[in-house]
């Protein structure tokens, strides 16, 4: 799982956008988005891979971040 955040509702649908091609032209067959009519926050789930793209105030807001905080192969935030 990758938590990413773009700077407004038209970055995260052009990372989203790029990160299903990317997806896809690296074999991961069926790429799906969910999120892209608003763009506040789109969720890419290509099986094996789900990047999550936020706005940064939907970021904070949800704080997704905090269920794996301190758990099992727990990573650093990276912003």
């Amino acid at each position: 799982m990758i938590v990413a955040s773009g700077t407004s509702t038209r970055h995260v649908g052009a990372l989203a956008e790029k990160i299903q091609e990317r997806l896809k032209a690296r074999g991961y067959g069926d790429v799906r988005a969910e999120g892209l009519a608003d763009c506040n926050w789109v969720v890419v789930d290509a099986g094996d891979v789900v990047v999550h793209i936020f706005r940064p105030e939907v970021r904070e807001y949800y704080n997704i971040e905090k269920m794996w905080r301190n758990g099992p192969g727990s990573q650093t935030k990276i912003h």
